[in-house]
């Protein structure tokens, strides 16, 4: 398998990077993922939007244009013979002395991994559980998608390796926020409901994408501080991220909701569906 690494493309098993790079010494650094559809990076512009602005916070000298990533991933999927993927687009703070680094990072490690993905069951479902582990409060104003990632590798020890279980967190205070890997959406009384970034979630692309489209189904929108008991009095419930796209939820401990025959979950799936299809065109 080919990856891209600081303008090379190499095979995975000859990459190197220092060992002084602070995105392995101090976490310094910021990641997307994202799908390729018939070798088109699906909401790249969105994607690059959210980690040019991680870059910045970071310090990272860096920005990342549409064009020169849309080629780079390009030429991964020739090489790895890969239209349909998994891409995940990282870009770390690069080489620098032991110690705490207050000035600009001025030359970044960037690198472009790309693995096959199995075919996708449509609305495939998945059952949920709340976590005992809380989600941690971001390091900054707004929640990076950063290397800083041990609370979800904590909560997703604690949910299991069933990858039709997700685990969904509470902030200390006990409000809904997220799953481990997902945003969190349900909908009762012809509205859809989503935890507020105010949280400490992610502002998920594929979450943003979800909101865009609720006009389009006469949902009202309502973006909250929620308890688990407003998410339980559900209808149908749904996750969301860019590499599983939709998923319904078919339960919540004894709590049942419509999952996969979810009339707005499916219609959601359809209208991300007919999206896809017209961005490969």
């Amino acid at each position: 398998m080919y990856m891209y690494i600081n303008g090379e493309y190499i095979r995975q098993e000859e990459a190197r990077i220092s060992p002084f790079d602070h995105g392995y010494l101090y976490g310094l650094g910021i990641f997307e993922t994202l799908r390729t559809y018939n070798s088109h990076p699906f909401l790249l512009e969105q994607h690059l939007e959210r980690l040019n602005y991680g870059l910045r916070q970071l310090q990272i000298a860096r920005q990342f244009e549409y064009h020169e990533v849309e080629e780079w991933i390009g030429e991964l999927s020739k090489l790895n013979d890969l239209p349909n993927s998994y891409i995940r687009f990282n870009v770390s703070a690069g080489s620098g002395q032991i110690g705490i680094q207050t000035t600009t990072y001025e030359s970044p490690t960037t690198i472009i991994f790309q693995k096959q993905l199995p075919a996708l069951k449509p609305l495939g479902e998945k059952e949920i559980s709340f976590l005992k582990i809380f989600r941690n409060t971001p390091e900054m104003e707004t929640r990076l998608k950063s290397h800083h990632f041990m609370n979800n590798v904590m909560a997703k020890r604690e949910v299991g390796a069933n990858p039709n279980k997700e685990g969904i967190f509470l902030t200390e205070k006990g409000f809904l926020a997220e799953g481990v890997t997902s945003n969190l959406f349900w909908i009762r009384n012809k509205t859809l409901y989503t935890p507020a970034l105010e949280t400490g979630i992610l502002k998920g692309i594929t979450r943003e994408f979800i909101l865009d489209l609720a006009a389009e189904l006469g949902l009202g929108v309502e973006e909250g501080f929620y308890q688990k008991e407003d998410l339980l009095r559900a209808e149908e419930v749904f996750l969301t991220n860019s590499i599983q796209e939709i998923i319904p939820v078919k339960n919540g401990g004894k709590q049942s909701f419509a999952g996969k025959n979810g009339i707005y979950t499916q219609r959601f799936y359809q209208l991300y569906r007919q999206a896809v299809d017209e961005s490969t065109k």
